[in-house]
């Protein structure tokens, strides 16, 4: 009776130790004597001690911080620059099969992958089309992953940081520019009022009179102010009418 017992308790201890749960965000890749049997979904699962194996494997998405790394632009500009890259995975028998470590595979993967993107576009393209070349690294990324069993769902470039003299560089174009415009706002602003002058003149000169009335507002206006001198000037009328008595 004692040795059923035993034999009893060693079943009962056997069969607990071989219940394995995975949770509803994981997937169990199970082997069988070394060699791959099938994959495991959410739930309570039995693996005999010694003869299976399994190993979970997260399917959550994942955020990898790609660590900053010296990259030379097209035009030899040499910056440095970080990432974020987003992925998930698709297949948890090739994430465990096909690569040792996944996780550091595709972030070494990313590393080159942004130090070759950076290389094939110009300082100005990367710091204006930061959008396309992450979509670029992002499609690079995910092709050579696809054998892993991951899908990468997204690159985020974070940082680009300059050498200090090419910042003061850039810093003196955009002073440039800013002169540039101003220099062009200015002129356009004088071109402009010489136009109106010139209709004001025009109008002026063809309707009899309206320059003498302009001549008393401006005399009203100024003589309101008691620190002000006013000189009289006779209107041109005035004095093409003398000039025709003569």
């Amino acid at each position: 009776m004692e040795f059923i017992f035993i034999l009893f308790g060693i079943i009962l201890f056997l069969i607990l130790i071989s219940i394995k749960q995975v949770n509803e965000y994981e997937r169990g890749v199970k082997f069988y004597l070394g060699k791959f049997k099938k994959i495991l979904g959410p739930g309570w699962h039995i693996v005999i001690p010694i003869f299976q194996s399994y190993k979970k494997v997260d399917i959550r998405v994942k955020a990898v911080d790609v660590p900053e790394q010296e990259a030379i632009t097209k035009d030899n500009v040499s910056i440095k620059i970080n990432a974020v890259l987003y992925y998930s995975i698709f297949d948890a028998s090739r994430s465990i099969i096909a690569v040792e470590d996944f996780n550091f595979a595709v972030s070494q993967l990313a590393q080159t992958t942004m130090r070759n993107a950076v290389g094939s576009v110009s300082l100005d393209e990367l710091l204006s089309k930061r959008e396309m070349i992450s979509e670029q690294i992002c499609k690079i990324v995910d092709k050579a992953s696809d054998e892993w069993g991951i899908k990468v769902e997204n690159v985020e470039l974070k940082d680009v940081s300059l050498p200090e003299e090419m910042k003061r560089v850039i810093a003196k174009v955009a002073e440039a520019e800013r002169e540039k415009q101003a220099v062009i706002t200015k002129a356009k602003g004088e071109v402009e009022a010489s136009n109106n002058l010139a209709k004001a003149a025009k109008t002026m000169s063809s309707i009899p009179g309206a320059l003498h009335l302009r001549t008393l507002s401006t005399i009203n206006d100024i003589s309101s102010d008691q620190s002000n001198t006013v000189i009289f000037a006779l209107p041109i009328e005035v004095l093409e009418a003398i000039k025709g008595k003569k």
